[in-house]
């Protein structure tokens, strides 16, 4: 227990020393202020901007920013839908894999366009290299570029600035940020052993008879897999995603897996306080989260290092729950993986989600359901300070005090936007489809698994959806059905189109009208005047508002999703803790 609470600390330990230095990198990058890559990137950047049409780099209205992301990721989308409806005659394709169904493609593209990834497919059997790398490798960067943008873009509206301009943004964030990043990443993980290939499958003879062959997948992994953790995109070259050791071979892989995921969503928290020349406020907000993330994985690591009471029983002995993890990870690095992946909506799983204690279902939706630990790429930086927002305003009114953050007046308007973002768009994104499905589990869904746990199963389906994240209880079946099992009847086309379309309403839902309302509430902020604060001003770089953000935090994320979490994991735990399931 004690060599697996060592690899949990010294792996945040790595995360907060990274946070102030890679928080003042992007704090100047946006700021368009010189770094140590000016001579290389800044010829390239102009030709782009070129390219792009942008000649002045003219600040945009939230409208203008948002109509940019809306047109462009149109333009996205269809250019990975038409690559892979066409992979089956396009080259980069050894294994001469054709186009899934017209259903399952659209549902890929929405996902991963939404920076979501979430995968109704196994990417070795139905994707070619072609639409790995073209379409979906692609996406990652774009879509991850989208969300920092964004969130870039609050911050800017929040300290009074222009919102920017998108197009510029978007470059930058790439070129200053995600591809230098992923260039060294790709190259450490391919000296560690993940492979960086065209070549087709790899044919070997088994062990047990050496007349029968087995085909090992392969591909182009590295430089995927880098940019799958640092852009908080998740979806997996192979099925199993960061659990096949062609992804994440050993702990050192998986350590820089970890730091890759949570390294921009932390650091931007950083990058906000040097924004507002406020950097107390950006710590006493950076260990409020802290705070609540180390105790997601405390509560997480206890179900899974208690083990399974059953089993516990039948063996005679304390065991850890191993079901579902990979041995080279152990409890651990399985607990300190999943709070991270589903707290940063990377989605990204070095095990089964599903085989987890109820501890770890209960948090895995928790994070999903709050979106602000550390949340999304940009956008649970900015998430995180809309619900500031919110207790500047109830705190206000409690104490008598003027509700104004960064000397700026809370007012209707804002009040109505945040609220709007958090407390109905989300439950909306996921309680309408989740209970449809319910409703006609045989008809559409297909569920399995009855009791608590599938309740748990189809609420994390549609979370994970609306939250961006992609992860999922992997014991639903909502993957692409094989010709054989269409054909033997243990799977049918109609379960597959209901999961890709429900779960469409829920990707686009979760990702765009919040993108929307987060800069319409920017562009609103931007506009204040400012005033000096006063005696009356409530103060929000202190400790005590500090404490009361985190109560409204907690408050509003239970009083919207307890009943659900009540009907799901806790309802499970409870019925483990009798002996009954």
């Amino acid at each position: 227990m004690l060599e697996g609470w060592i690899q949990i600390i010294l792996t945040l330990v790595i995360v907060v020393a990274i946070t102030p230095f890679f928080g003042h990198y992007m704090a100047n990058v946006y700021l368009d202020k010189s770094t140590f890559i000016d001579p290389i990137l800044n010829p390239v950047e102009r030709v782009l901007y070129s390219l792009v049409g942008i000649k002045n780099k003219e600040n945009m209205t939230g409208w203008q920013y948002g109509r940019a992301i809306l047109y462009s990721n149109v333009a996205m989308g269809l250019l990975i839908f038409l690559i892979i409806m066409n992979q089956g005659w396009l080259p980069l394709n050894p294994t001469k894999i054709n186009a899934p169904t017209w259903d399952t493609v659209l549902h890929t593209t929405i996902s991963f366009i939404t920076n979501t990834n979430q995968q109704h497919y196994s990417g070795e059997t139905y994707m070619s290299y072609a639409s790995q790398m073209w379409g979906l490798g692609y996406h990652m960067f774009t879509s991850a570029a989208t969300g920092l943008a964004v969130g870039i873009a609050f911050i800017r509206g929040l300290t009074g600035r222009p919102l920017g301009n998108f197009y510029v943004d978007l470059i930058r964030s790439i070129t200053r940020i995600l591809l230098p990043i992923c260039i060294v990443g790709g190259i450490v993980l391919m000296a560690i052993g993940v492979p960086e290939t065209l070549a087709g499958v790899a044919v070997f003879p088994t062990l047990e008879n050496p007349n029968i062959s087995q085909a090992i997948a392969r591909g182009p992994v590295a430089h995927f897999e880098i940019i799958k953790q640092l852009g908080e995109n998740g979806g997996g070259f192979f099925a199993i995603n960061s659990a096949h050791p062609f992804e994440n071979p050993n702990g050192f892989s998986n350590l820089i897996q970890i730091v890759a995921m949570l390294s921009i969503p932390t650091s931007l928290i950083y990058t906000y306080g040097l924004f507002a020349n406020n950097t107390k406020q950006a710590w006493l907000v950076y260990g409020m989260v802290g705070v609540l993330y180390v105790a997601f994985i405390v509560i997480t690591a206890i179900g899974e290092y208690n083990g399974n009471p059953a089993v516990n029983t039948l063996l005679g002995s304390q065991q850890p729950n191993l079901e579902g993890k990979e041995v080279r990870f152990g409890w651990a690095q399985s607990v300190l993986f999943a709070v991270s992946t589903t707290g940063t909506m990377c989605g990204a799983v070095n095990s089964l989600h599903d085989s987890f204690m109820p501890n770890g279902g209960f948090i895995t939706l928790s994070n999903m359901f709050l979106q602000i630990i550390w949340g999304g790429q940009g956008t649970g930086t900015a998430y995180l300070f809309a619900y500031l927002i919110l207790a500047v305003f109830a705190t206000g009114l409690m104490v008598g005090r003027t509700p104004e953050f960064l000397g700026r007046k809370i007012e209707k308007r804002e009040v109505v936007l945040a609220s709007f973002l958090i407390l109905l768009v989300h439950p909306i994104a996921i309680m309408i489809p989740a209970g449809i499905a319910l409703a006609f589990p045989d008809q559409l869904s297909g569920i399995s698994n009855p009791g608590f746990h599938g309740f748990a199963q189809v609420i994390y389906e549609y979370a994970s959806a609306a939250a961006n994240n992609g992860s999922g209880f992997e014991g639903l079946g909502d993957s692409q059905p094989s010709p054989l099992a269409i054909a033997t009847g243990t799977k049918t086309t109609a379960t597959a189109l209901w999961w890709n379309l429900s779960t469409c309403f829920s990707l686009l839902a979760g990702r765009y009208i919040p993108v929307l309302g987060l800069l319409f509430l920017a562009d609103s902020m931007s506009r204040k005047q400012a005033v000096p604060y006063t005696t009356g001003t409530l103060r929000t770089d202190t400790g005590l508002f500090t404490g009361v953000t985190a109560g409204v935090i907690l408050i509003l994320g239970a009083l919207t999703f307890f009943p659900v979490l009540a009907l799901g994991p806790i309802g499970e735990a409870f019925f483990i803790s009798k002996g009954i399931g």
